[in-house]
C-alpha cells in the first residue's frame, strides 16, 4: 500500500496529490499537441477546486503559473502568460519604505494637518472661515477620542496656531466651536431616535 507520507513533498498541497499526478503525467507526455491539451485540462480541474476566486484579477494567470511551480518548472508546453520564473519564485519582495512625513500630534493626523497648511494659503473670506471652523470641530472631535473628559478650546486653537506656523490664529472668546456633546453623542442621539421609529413602526 503507498502512503502519501512516503510520497514526494507537494509544491502546493491545496491542489492535492490526484492534481499532482496528473501534472506529473502531463509532463511525461512525448506530443506537443497532447501535451498541451492535457495541461489546459488540468487548469480546467484547478479552475473548477475553486470557483470562488474565478472574479479575482489574473486567476487564469495564477493558475498557469501555479501549474509551472508543480511541475517543477520542467513542463513545456505554449503558455497563454508569461509564467514565473524559477529564480525568482523564492525571491523577497522589497522593503516597503516607511513615511518620512513627520506629524507633530499624532491624534489629529497628516490629514488635518495637510488641510490646515490649505486653509491658511487661502484667501481671507467666508470660504477660509467656514474651513477653519470646520478643521477645528475635527481637531476637537479627534482630541476627544484621546481624551474623553474634556477638551480646551483654547487648547485647539493653541494647536492650530502652531500647526499653521501662526498663519491662523484664533481667539478663544469669539471663536464659536461645536460643544463636546455634539461632536461625539450627536451620533448616538441619532441612533437611539431612529431605534425609536422603528420600534413605533412596528408598535403600530
Amino acid at each position: 500500500m503507498k502512503y502519501n507520507t512516503n510520497a514526494k513533498r507537494l509544491a502546493l498541497p491545496e491542489y492535492g496529490r490526484n492534481i499532482q499526478n496528473m501534472i506529473d503525467y502531463c509532463v511525461t507526455v512525448k506530443d506537443r499537441n497532447e501535451r498541451n491539451r492535457c495541461a489546459n485540462a488540468i487548469i480546467s480541474i484547478m479552475g473548477n477546486m475553486f470557483p470562488h476566486l474565478r472574479d479575482v484579477n489574473d486567476f487564469k494567470h495564477i493558475l498557469w503559473d501555479h501549474l509551472a511551480i508543480m511541475a517543477d518548472f520542467n513542463l513545456d508546453v505554449d503558455y497563454p502568460y508569461e509564467i514565473v520564473k524559477k529564480e525568482n519564485l523564492h525571491q523577497r519582495p522589497p522593503s516597503v519604505p516607511y513615511s518620512e512625513n513627520v506629524i507633530i500630534y499624532k491624534h489629529y493626523g497628516e490629514t488635518l494637518e495637510r488641510l490646515i497648511d490649505k486653509a491658511a494659503l487661502m484667501e481671507e473670506g467666508e470660504e477660509k472661515e467656514a474651513l477653519i471652523h470646520l478643521i477645528s470641530n475635527q481637531m476637537k472631535k479627534s482630541f476627544l477620542i484621546w481624551n474623553k473628559d474634556s477638551v480646551d478650546n483654547q487648547k485647539i486653537l493653541k494647536d492650530m496656531a502652531e500647526l499653521s506656523e501662526m498663519r491662523i490664529v484664533r481667539n478663544a472668546e469669539t471663536f464659536k466651536m461645536a460643544d463636546a456633546s455634539e461632536l461625539i453623542e450627536a451620533p448616538q442621539r441619532n441612533t437611539n431616535k431612529k431605534n425609536k421609529k422603528n420600534h413605533s413602526r412596528k408598535g403600530s
